[in-house]
This record gives structure tokens, sequence and C-alpha cells, in this order.
């Protein structure tokens, strides 16, 4: 029985035989990997993946698929965790010792900001990523300053990973075809990421970036003196998007005293 894609889900079901090899490829699976893949949907992925892994995890949300995937996939290769993944420890996975986790997915549109987010949160715990998103997304991802697509999620991101858009992905090879482009980003946690406080970081790049069209001095207003802007080696009259990644962890490092 065919499954009806559930738009609550943001569900896309990829098919494309050759976008998948080219993914699968990207990904290159060893048998001894800890890898987890987020929404795995009918198993198109899973089922290339597993092929090269002594056992795989999957995290699904949508009870009809998790019950199709228990019956498509021996559960001694693959362990099915039902559940949201923007709610999933990711740390419970068991991981060989002297390895990270190698986490993929497709992941729905509707959540992808929120749940790349929660998994920033066990970077130190990761060995890489590899996501389907909208194209969109990844190009905001991957930006660098001085660009419209350069902005809150390219600087929390590219803090905490070296990120690379590997392949663009039309809609045709999804079922049904979304309205919009898709492409698979690479990420691969920094070892030795910048130091700071990522709540304040956080703090300091939502303020701003909710004035794009005003210099950085009247955008930072109530949080920094321009005193304090020039000090973290920023030109008070730039534009948000064109301050590198270095100088709003050096504002953040200001306010909480890590100069």
């Amino acid at each position: 029985m065919k499954h009806i894609a559930r738009k609550r889900f943001g569900q896309n079901f990829l098919h494309d035989k050759l976008v998948l090899d080219n993914i699968a490829e990207a990904i290159a699976p060893q048998p001894g990997d800890a890898m987890v893949e987020i929404g795995p949907g009918l198993g198109a992925m899973t089922a290339l993946l597993i092929k090269s892994l002594k056992r795989m995890h999957v995290v699904e949300l949508d009870r009809d698929l998790v019950a199709r995937l228990e019956k498509t996939f021996n559960p001694a290769k693959l362990t099915i965790h039902a559940g949201d993944a923007l709610k999933f420890d990711f740390s419970t996975i068991p991981v060989p010792p002297g390895q990270k986790l190698r986490v993929v997915g497709n992941l729905p549109y509707n959540i992808s900001s929120p749940l790349l987010f929660h998994l920033a949160d066990m970077a130190p715990l990761v060995q890489d990523q590899h996501f389907m998103l909208q194209k969109e997304v990844v190009e905001r991802m991957v930006a660098a300053p001085g660009g419209k697509t350069y902005g809150r999620l390219s600087v929390m991101l590219q803090w905490r990973y070296s990120m690379s858009l590997l392949f663009v992905v039309p809609p045709t090879a999804f079922d049904p075809p979304p309205k919009v482009e898709s492409a698979i980003v690479r990420m691969i946690p920094l070892s030795d990421p910048l130091p700071c406080n990522r709540e304040t970081l956080e703090a300091v790049v939502m303020k701003a970036f909710s004035q794009r069209r005003k210099v950085i001095r009247n955008c930072l207003a109530g949080m920094f003196t321009e005193t304090q802007i020039i000090a973290a080696g920023i030109d008070p009259t730039l534009r948000p998007e064109t301050v590198a990644l270095a100088q709003y962890v050096a504002l953040a490092n200001l306010l909480t005293g890590q100069v």
C-alpha cells in the first residue's frame, strides 16, 4: 500500500536512483561507523547505507512509516527510534570507543533550522553530518560575509562547523516534488571553535540581524557602545551582513569578559 506523504510532517520522498547513489557516495559509509539517519521515510537512503554498515539507527516521527520500516528491515541491523528528532537525545546512540557519530538525513523543510541548532549542541560527539535541505537554506548556511544570504544561520553554524554545498537536487527527484530545489550539505564539526559562550553569541547575532538595513552601530544600540564595537575590530558604519564571524565572537566575548 502506497504511503501518502503528510504535509504536516514536511514529507517529500527521494526516489531518484542516481541522486541516491551520489549521496551515498558522498557519505561513504564504513562497516564500523555509528550512523543515524533522521527522517528515513520510506527507507530509500537507509537501504543504500545499511549495505555497508554492521548496524544503523534511524529516528522517525510518522508511526505509519515506523511500522513500514519494521517490516522492511532486519531488526538485527536497523534500530528504529520512534519519535521527534527535535526532542531526541542523540547522545544515547551507542558509539564504539574512539569513534564519533555520523548523522545523515533528508530534513523536513519546516523544522530544518531548529533541528540544525538542536544538533549543534552535540557537535563535539559528531564526526560529520550530511543533510538534504532546501537549497536556499544551504546557501544561507555556507554564505560568506557581504551577501544577502549571510545572516544568523551562517554565523551560528559556521562557529561550530566547516560546511560545504556538495550538489543541488531538482524537485523531480522527489515524490511528491517540492516547489523548491534542494541541496546536499556536508557539515564537519570544528575541533577548535573560537572560544565563546553560545547563548551570548546567539543574543548578539539575533540583535544584529534584526534590522539588517541599519548600520551595526544602530542595530546593537543598547547592547554595545560605539567604542566597544570599534574595540571588537568593527567599523560601526558597516551593515550586519558584512561583519565576519570572528568579529561577532569578539563582541560576545566583550559582554562576558572573555577578551
